[in-house]
């Protein structure tokens, strides 16, 4: 892999004596096997420019012969991982089946000792800020595991995954994981995973659904009308939806660049900060609402409190902006279920690749005196989407959408382990330079809604 424009020094793990390959079924030449003809999926096709990347916390220093073993033994389970992107002339790409060198997919990289004795957190996140400016070799399959034998503010040494995004979406790199992983009290077992709530949504229900036979009128009334309302939802959806596609645009705020190409391809930076799960879950249930809606709700707090503060407007103005909602179409199976499926060998039967669906989710930038309004105004505009097959649409027709809208200069992410939720940003350097600010946004974002719950909770209590 090379180096070239990086301040790193890249280079793959030496073999110790010869290659430690994984098994597979046949080799990139042979032409025969029918998983070698298998399409690259449209989605998969506009992901070329994407990567999915991990940070991934330890809390004890790197072992790598251990982690050599255990990538040979547990990615041979899943073909995407052991599988290259191929043409013939005209035809459109396929994945075909390679043998794999574990041992060139594990990077050292040698990082300025200086920097790492200075400010260790720093040097992590400035490798990570790298990664997506290096190229990966494309006649190996596109998944990297880069190793950080140091100590930082919150874990002893790092490990940091880049995947290309055509491999899959981040749940199947989630479910591989999970797979892969052992209990520390019982490294035999498979380590406990949360039931996943029941989701809700029309995407998530059969289509086709008898009416009530109790032979109650107004049972059979409120069945039609609920798909009446469904059917109308959707329309409307997918009407925004080509329109804001064809011609229709979101004014150019500090959150958007005028140039949708540039901002594809500008530098970005992978910055966090650590919340409380419990925190948000108590706000979730003094508010009668999702997890989702706390969220949503809360960033629509920290960027109203970053963009009025940065551009200066009356803070009794409002603005409606239009985000991206990435949304899961698999099942509602719990990981559980999808990682004991690999575990028995019922590879097939996973829901792998990119399974995602795209809602446009009206994003409003006010500033409101009472805290939990962001949240209100949150879950009535996700449970309105709620109501709607636009997320199939969506994800039918992912080709156009891409095209003609790109990326923005922000993306929001959060991402929960045990009782800490992690709010990660994807910022473009050159718009947010002080994405610190915006970083403190979020905690004190989340900090006075938090605080009003509480409120909330002990008012209704005392009734």
């Amino acid at each position: 892999m090379g180096s070239t424009g990086s301040p790193y020094s890249v280079a793959a793990l030496p073999t110790s004596g010869r290659p430690l390959p994984i098994r597979t079924p046949r080799s990139a030449t042979a032409s025969d096997d029918s998983a070698a003809e298998e399409p690259v999926s449209p989605t998969a096709i506009l992901m070329d420019a994407i990567y999915i990347v991990v940070t991934i916390g330890l809390g004890c220093p790197v072992n790598l012969p251990v982690l050599r073993a255990g990538l040979a033994t547990q990615l041979a389970r899943y073909p995407r991982f052991r599988s290259i992107q191929v043409t013939d002339g005209c035809k459109n790409p396929r994945w075909e089946r390679t043998a794999v060198n574990v041992d060139d997919h594990m990077i050292v990289p040698t990082l300025d000792p200086v920097a790492v004795e200075a400010d260790p957190d720093q040097a992590v996140d400035d490798y990570v800020a790298s990664l997506p400016e290096l190229p990966m070799d494309r006649s190996r399959p596109l998944w990297e595991f880069h190793f950080l034998d140091f100590p930082t503010s919150d874990a002893t040494s790092t490990v940091v995954i880049r995947v290309h995004h055509s491999l899959g979406d981040g749940t199947s790199l989630i479910m591989l994981l999970l797979a892969s992983a052992r209990s520390a009290s019982d490294p035999t077992r498979l380590p406990t995973m949360r039931e996943l709530t029941v989701r809700t949504g029309a995407i998530y229900k059969p289509w086709r659904r008898q009416p009530p036979s109790a032979g109650a009128l107004a049972a059979s009334a409120a069945w039609v009308f609920s798909y009446l309302v469904l059917a109308w939802n959707t329309v409307v959806d997918v009407a925004s939806f080509a329109a804001t596609a064809a011609f229709l645009g979101d004014p150019h705020t500090l959150f958007r660049r005028a140039d949708h190409d540039v901002a594809f391809i500008s530098p970005r930076r992978f910055v966090r900060r650590s919340l409380s799960l419990d925190d948000v879950r108590f706000i979730k249930n003094a508010m009668n609402c999702t997890v989702n809606d706390v969220l949503v709700g809360a960033t629509s707090a920290a960027l109203s409190q970053y963009y009025f503060r940065k551009s200066g407007y009356s803070k009794t103005g409002k603005l409606c902006l239009r985000s991206i909602l990435f949304v899961n179409t698999r099942p509602t199976t719990s990981l559980q279920a999808y990682v004991n499926m690999i575990e028995s060998g019922k590879v097939d039967d996973v829901a792998w690749g990119n399974q995602l669906g795209y809602i446009l989710l009206p994003f409003h930038l006010a500033m409101h005196d009472d805290p939990l309004a962001y949240v209100c105004k949150a879950m009535n505009t996700v449970d309105r989407k709620k109501s709607s097959l636009e997320v199939i649409f969506t994800y039918k027709m992912t080709e156009i959408f891409l095209k003609m809208l790109g990326l923005k200069a922000l993306v929001v992410h959060y991402q929960s382990y045990n009782n800490t939720l992690k709010v990660i940003l994807s910022v473009d350097e050159e718009v947010f330079p002080d994405y610190t600010e915006l970083l403190d946004d979020f905690v004190k974002s989340f900090a006075r809604i938090r605080e009003a719950a509480s409120r909330l909770s002990t008012s209704i209590k005392k009734e």
